[in-house]
């Protein structure tokens, strides 16, 4: 049972949604960054985006997605994101394994979270977005 589950905080992984350019077009993207000295075994996310949108409720499919190993201090783009979802708070479930412990972190983009006064330059990915820590 879950309760019976040990959850040790989360420290050194990070999310980002980023936009760069691809074939002459900007795209935006979702990224994870592993700043641990360790990688990250059976790393999995869930991504649901909700909200309401001119006074309608409105929510997303969730989707899901495995990374079987994310190496020490090292970034993979979870990804692709329709900007017209920025309107939405989306969420990313994220847990992994660092050795035989589990540790899971949930990390929320609120509706406005990435209007362009928050958008700036995230050293690790050399692309403009939003860090969540």
């Amino acid at each position: 049972m879950k309760k019976d589950i040990t959850f040790h905080p989360v420290t050194g992984v990070k999310l980002a949604i980023a936009k760069e350019e691809v074939n002459g077009q900007e795209e935006w993207g979702v990224y994870i960054i592993n700043h641990n000295l360790i990688e990250l075994h059976t790393v999995m996310i869930t991504s649901k985006g909700y909200g309401t949108i001119d006074g309608e409720e409105r929510k997303t499919s969730t989707l899901r997605h495995v990374i079987k190993e994310l190496g020490a201090q090292s970034i993979a783009k979870i990804e692709p994101i329709d900007p017209a979802l920025f309107a939405l708070t989306n969420e990313f479930w994220v847990s992994y394994y660092i050795l035989d412990q589990i540790f899971d972190k949930k990390f929320v983009f609120v509706q406005g979270s990435m209007e362009p006064q928050h958008i700036q330059h995230i050293q690790e990915l050399g692309l403009d977005g939003v860090l969540h820590s």
